[in-house]
């Protein structure tokens, strides 16, 4: 990596080879012609930095950029949520991982002090005193205040923080300024450190450019990830559930321009992790047939609402939980179709046949209509309607069944239908010899005397 024709940072490959930080461009081409070298982008590194920290949002709200590409959280009231700190720490490195980044990680009770372990990769501190043990032994060029006297203290000797902390605080200011003392002070939790916490912005839109054209749907998901783990962050940040979701796949630009290729994904219940958006957007991502190579992604939150708390039930239901039964719909619905997958939906109508419809399962249905569709006081409604009402004999003035049957119900009249297709009926609850009950109806014709032979009818079977 290279920064105004200086090499800034090696690989281990070119480490080896003997490119050293700080070498001229020539010297380093001089030492392996075929090295691979790369110029510095602050703008690229910039929209790393942030996605990253909007990625660990969802772990806590106060995070902030620190010096030299560096992020710093305050995780104190983190821990027990996620586990303790080795927990959260396993984390942290699985979210970097799925970012496509690596980092290392220093834990410490100040926020310079993490900062100072990290840079030296010294691991965690989790008491002062232990802390204060680990920076004693760091070099002293850690410090930012103190690299423009690093030749100075190597001249008196002073080599690691511990020695520069023994070092009269008077004669040192007059030195080196008062901006070293600071940083001495605040990792060592002498003085208060306040920081400016980055806030999540009020909607969430993410992009990602993709390193060559991609012609396999099934690569996408890759980078798919990458964009939900930042709203994640931002759903965590904002207490926010999402309920729609679009991700866009960018095709080629210029005189071969076309749109992007659209993604929605609509869910029966909000969500705010995503594992869960991760398995819909694989079954959506398989299906799809790309008609041009994708060079870029673009995730948007189309629909939030306030993150509802968890239930306080104090026995969980048996078979799973109702998130669980809605995201194993969701998941139907992405693999079977829209249409595929329904739902029954009772309709404002006291006819019973025409009382329920079939509605997609994302759909969500109105209270009205379902108070509706079964008026108060009425009777039991069978669990097996029949397609078409069954004409039943008539033997001593008794519906017949496989056996005579017997009313074991008062009647519930249903008179409805004046728009089309009239109804007047009087619905009983009926029992034969085997015990068995039926819901069986008695019509009654417009203009017919009530001393006429009744017509009944079968029209369903209770279980």
């Amino acid at each position: 990596m290279l920064e105004q024709e200086v090499v800034l940072a090696v690989s281990d490959l070119a480490r080896q080879s003997g490119v050293r930080p700080g070498m001229r461009r020539g010297g380093a081409l001089m030492l392996v012609p075929d090295i691979g070298l790369h110029e510095r982008a602050p703008v690229q590194e910039a929209e790393a930095l942030h996605a990253v920290a909007m990625a660990l949002l969802q772990y806590t709200p106060q995070v902030t950029e620190g010096e030299e590409a560096t992020l710093l959280l305050d995780v104190g009231a983190s821990l027990r949520l996620f586990g303790g700190i080795r927990r959260l720490c396993a984390l942290v490195r699985a979210s970097m991982a799925a970012l496509g980044f690596t980092a290392v990680l220093g834990v410490a009770p100040t926020a310079r002090g993490a900062w100072l372990l990290a840079r030296s990769g010294a691991g965690r501190s989790l008491t002062i005193e232990r802390m204060e043990r680990r920076l004693h032994g760091l070099p002293v060029g850690l410090l930012p205040p103190a690299r423009p006297y690093l030749a100075w203290l190597e001249g008196i000797g002073c080599l690691t923080v511990g020695e520069l902390m023994r070092l009269p605080r008077p004669g040192l200011q007059r030195r080196c300024g008062r901006a070293l003392l600071d940083v001495l002070d605040a990792a060592r939790g002498h003085t208060a450190e306040m920081f400016g916490w980055i806030e999540a912005p009020p909607s969430f839109v993410a992009k990602l450019e993709l390193f060559g054209r991609i012609e396999d749907a099934d690569l996408l998901l890759a980078g798919a990830r990458r964009l939900l783990l930042q709203m994640t962050g931002w759903l965590c940040a904002r207490q926010f559930a999402v309920e729609r979701i679009s991700l866009l796949l960018e095709h080629e630009r210029g005189r071969v321009a076309r749109p992007p290729t659209a993604i929605d994904i609509m869910l029966a219940e909000p969500v705010w992790r995503d594992d869960h958006l991760v398995r819909l957007l694989k079954e959506k991502l398989a299906k799809l047939e790309l008609e041009a190579p994708v060079i870029g992604l673009c995730l948007e939150a189309l629909q939030v609402r306030p993150m509802a708390p968890h239930s306080d039930s104090l026995f969980p239901e048996p078979g799973g939980s109702k998130e669980d039964r809605q995201r194993l719909f969701e998941l139907l619905v992405a693999r079977l179709g829209t249409d595929n997958v329904l739902q029954a939906a009772p309709r404002a109508d006291h006819r019973p046949e025409h009382a329920n419809g079939w509605a997609p399962v994302q759909d969500k249905l109105r209270p009205a209509d379902v108070a509706a569709a079964l008026p108060p006081g009425s009777l039991p409604r069978p669990a097996w309607l029949l397609a078409k009402p069954i004409a039943l004999l008539v033997r001593e003035h008794r519906p017949f069944y496989c056996s005579p049957l017997r009313m074991v119900s008062s009647a519930e009249r249903i008179e409805a239908g004046w728009w089309g297709e009239t109804q007047t009926r009087d619905y009983f609850i009926a029992q034969g010899e085997d015990n068995a009950h039926y819901w069986v109806y008695r019509e009654r014709l417009p203009g017919t005397d009530d001393d006429a032979e009744p017509r009944w009818y079968l029209h369903g079977l209770f279980g």
